[in-house]
C-alpha cells in the first residue's frame, strides 16, 4: 500500500497532514447543467474559444507532432472527442494498469481539453493535432478500492516513466505530490527537457507539484476575465501563467453519459499545456527554455514582466502572438527564463543538450539532401529568397494594452481589449519565493 495518496487538481474540502501523509475530499468543483445534458452542450461552454482566435491559430499550428503526457486518473480513449487521440500502446508495461478506465472522468477532461478533436459535439481541445499518452496514478479516491490502489503506480513513477518517454510535455493537474520521491522525481524530469505544467490547487493552499522548481504553476481565469477566487487563495506566488477556468465543460463522471460545468485549476492547466504544444509544434527545434519563454513573454499583464504578480504569474496564456510571428525570437536555448526562482543549473543542460541534437539532426539532414557544398549554398540563397517575401501580418495585433495600474490583467478580445481585475492595490507584487 503507498503511503501518499496524491490528490486531484480541482478536489475541494479541507485538507490534513499527518507524518507526511495527505487526505481530503476528491468531490470534483462541477456544476450539473441538467438532468439529461448531451454532449452536444460542450463546446457551447467553451466561451475561450472565440477570444484566443483558435480559427487562426489552427491555420498555424494544431500541435501535431507534439505528445503530452498527463498524469491523471486515467483517460478513456472511446469518447468522441479522443478517438485516435490517445496512445496508450506508448505507456511502459509496468504501469498500464487500467490505464484507459478512468476512475472519476477527471483525467479523460483534461485530455480532451488539450486534444479533442469535438467529434460528436464533444469538448473541443486547443491542440487537436497533438496526441495523449496517459497514465493513471494513485489519486486519493482510488484507495476505496484496495486492489485498485495497490496496483496503480504512484505519480512519482508516473513522471519518470514520462520523463523517459518522447512526450515533450507532462500535465499534472492534480496535487498531493509532496513526498521527497515526488519532488525527486520532478527534478529528473526537467533534467530530461521535459515542460512540467501543473495546477495551483483550489484549497487555499499552494499545492505540490506546481510549488516545485522548474514546474510551471497555473491558475485559473473565468469568462468575466478575474482571476478566480478559489485560485488566488491557492495561488501564494507560485502560479506562473493564468489560463480559463471557470464555467468550461468536464465529464460529470465515470459513466461518461454526460458533461457538467466545473470549474478549477486543473482546467487552466490543462489549457496551458495545449498552448505549449502548439507552440512547440510550431517550431520543433526550439528547446524547454524558449517554449517556456515564449509563453511567458507574450501573456497578457498590466504590469512589468519582471514583477510577476502574486496571484496571475506573467500573465494570461496569449500563444496566438506566437504563432502570428514567424520570426519570434525566442531567446537562448540554455538560459532557463526562471533561473532566479529555479535555481541550479538543471534547465541549462536540458536545454544546451536539445539544441545540440536539433542541430546534429539538421546536419544530418542537409547531410542527406545537399551532398556537396555548393549545392548546399544555392538551396540557402533559393530559401532566402522565398522567405523574403513571407509576411508577417497581423504579429502586433495582439498586443496588450498599456497600462500604469498594477492590480489590472489586459487580455485582448480582437480589436477590443478587457480588463481583468485580480483583487486591490498592490496586487502585482513580487511572488514568493518557491520552496527548495
Amino acid at each position: 500500500m503507498k503511503s501518499v495518496t496524491t490528490r486531484l487538481g480541482t478536489r475541494c474540502g479541507r485538507w490534513a497532514r499527518s507524518l507526511g501523509a495527505l487526505s481530503g475530499a476528491l468531490a470534483a468543483l462541477s456544476i450539473g447543467l441538467t438532468p439529461n445534458a448531451s454532449a452536444a452542450d460542450a463546446q457551447s461552454m467553451q466561451w475561450y474559444l472565440g477570444p484566443m482566435k483558435t480559427d487562426q491559430m489552427w491555420n498555424v499550428s494544431t500541435g501535431e507532432g507534439v505528445k503530452i503526457a498527463v498524469i491523471d486518473t486515467g483517460v478513456n480513449p472511446n469518447t468522441s472527442s479522443l478517438k485516435g487521440q490517445v496512445l496508450t500502446d506508448e505507456v511502459p508495461r509496468a504501469l498500464d494498469y487500467h490505464v484507459t478506465k478512468d476512475f472519476s472522468g477527471h483525467g479523460t477532461t483534461m485530455a480532451e481539453l488539450i486534444v479533442g478533436t469535438g467529434a460528436g459535439g464533444g469538448i473541443q481541445g486547443l491542440a487537436p493535432g497533438a496526441k495523449i499518452v496517459p497514465y493513471r496514478v494513485a489519486l486519493e479516491g482510488l484507495e476505496t478500492d484496495p486492489t485498485e490502489y495497490a496496483k496503480s503506480p504512484d505519480s512519482a513513477e508516473a513522471l519518470r516513466a514520462a520523463a523517459d518517454s518522447d512526450a515533450k510535455i507532462i500535465n499534472m493537474s492534480i496535487g498531493g505530490m509532496h513526498s521527497d520521491e515526488g519532488k525527486e522525481a520532478v527534478k529528473y524530469a526537467a533534467s530530461r527537457g521535459k515542460l512540467l505544467v501543473a495546477s495551483v490547487g483550489n484549497d487555499g493552499f499552494p499545492d505540490a507539484p506546481a510549488i516545485y522548481p522548474y514546474v510551471l504553476g497555473v491558475a485559473a481565469v473565468g469568462s468575466s476575465y478575474n482571476v478566480s477566487d478559489f485560485a488566488k487563495k491557492s495561488s501564494h506566488g507560485f502560479a506562473d501563467l493564468v489560463a480559463p477556468g471557470e464555467k468550461v465543460p468536464g465529464w460529470c463522471d465515470e459513466t461518461f453519459r454526460s458533461y457538467c460545468e466545473q470549474r478549477g485549476t486543473s482546467h487552466a492547466t490543462a489549457l496551458v499545456s495545449a498552448s505549449a504544444a502548439l507552440i512547440w509544434s510550431a517550431h520543433p527545434d526550439w528547446t524547454v527554455n524558449q517554449v517556456t519563454r515564449a509563453l511567458l513573454d507574450t501573456a497578457s499583464r498590466g504590469w512589468p514582466k519582471d514583477e510577476p504578480s502574486k496571484y496571475a504569474g506573467y500573465g494570461m496564456i496569449r500563444p496566438r502572438v506566437v504563432l502570428a510571428d514567424p520570426d519570434y525570437d525566442a531567446g537562448a536555448p540554455d538560459v532557463d527564463p526562471l533561473a532566479k526562482i529555479n535555481g541550479g543549473d538543471v534547465l541549462t543542460k536540458a536545454g544546451a543538450r536539445q539544441a545540440s541534437e536539433a542541430d546534429n539532426a539538421h546536419d544530418a539532414d542537409n547531410s542527406a539532401s545537399h551532398p556537396s557544398a555548393s549545392a548546399s549554398a544555392a538551396s540557402r540563397g533559393t530559401e532566402k529568397g522565398s522567405a523574403d517575401g513571407t509576411s508577417a501580418e497581423g504579429s502586433n495585433a495582439e498586443e496588450a494594452a498599456a497600462d500604469n495600474s498594477s492590480s489590472s490583467l489586459w487580455i485582448p478580445l480582437g480589436a477590443a481589449a478587457a480588463v481583468i481585475v485580480i483583487s486591490g492595490a498592490g496586487a502585482a507584487v513580487l511572488r514568493a519565493r518557491r520552496a527548495r
